[in-house]
């Protein structure tokens, strides 16, 4: 090419970022023009930088990779998403690719496929790793239909409602983060919890770690504290 590839790296471990660097340095095409731990980061780097390629996650904090695909190809037509996970799912698969993503490499590809996919999908053409290719076609070779989701239906904001509140926060917590008064919340989560169909918080993790949502789930504030154990709630 031309042009060196300007590269996001978006992933929330710290160590697998720095690794991928340290590899993408040494192409000559390719350039690593900043990195992000969360999808939220991400947009704010994607308007600051302006890459021509953000190589995502899907399990982040904050906001998950799936959102982040969706926010930046609809703000920033020109940049390109490029998933980089361990999961093959068809649904995540195609979740992706409905959020606008233009790619999806699992990260056990060697590197020169992980290269060929940066510079394909810069050039605004679609790669997929082989075996996510597999779940997503039939043997005719023909794009699998998946019927709307009960997550489809949420919107943006009930999203990271849902994300705050199966990552362990309170409704408060929620509301400050979002900077909105603690009753716009309850209605976010009363929207949402009658949308999936989920009638506690227990249900609402559940949904949310089956959904590759969350990273690794909070019980703590939905089991019973041990007998004789002090209630860590302020009163």
């Amino acid at each position: 090419m031309t042009r060196r590839v300007r590269l996001l790296i978006c992933d929330d471990h710290a160590l697998f970022r720095a690794g991928i660097k340290a590899v993408l340095q040494e192409q000559p095409d390719v350039e690593v023009v900043g990195e992000a731990g969360d999808g939220r980061e991400a947009l704010d780097q994607v308007e600051r930088l302006q890459p021509d390629v953000v190589l995502m996650d899907i399990e982040m904090p904050s906001l998950n990779g799936f959102d982040a695909t969706r926010r930046i190809t609809q703000l920033h037509k020109a940049v390109k998403v490029l998933i980089l996970t361990m999961y093959a799912e068809e649904l995540l698969v195609a979740r992706c690719l409905e959020a606008g993503a233009s790619g999806y490499v699992l990260k056990d590809v060697p590197v020169s496929q992980l290269i060929y996919a940066i510079e394909a999908v810069a050039r605004g053409e679609r790669y997929l790793s082989p075996r996510a290719v597999q779940t997503v076609l039939d043997d005719q070779g023909q794009r699998l239909e998946r019927g709307r989701t009960k997550y489809d239906l949420l919107t943006d904001r009930e999203r990271e409602v849902l994300k705050l509140l199966a990552d362990g926060l309170s409704v408060k917590e929620v509301a400050t983060r979002l900077d909105r008064s603690a009753k716009t919340v309850e209605v976010h989560k009363y929207n949402l919890m009658r949308k999936l169909g989920v009638h506690d918080r227990a249900e609402l993790v559940k949904y949310a770690i089956a959904h590759r949502l969350v990273l690794v789930p909070i019980f703590d504030d939905l089991i019973d504290p041990p007998s004789g154990a002090k209630d860590p709630t302020p009163q």
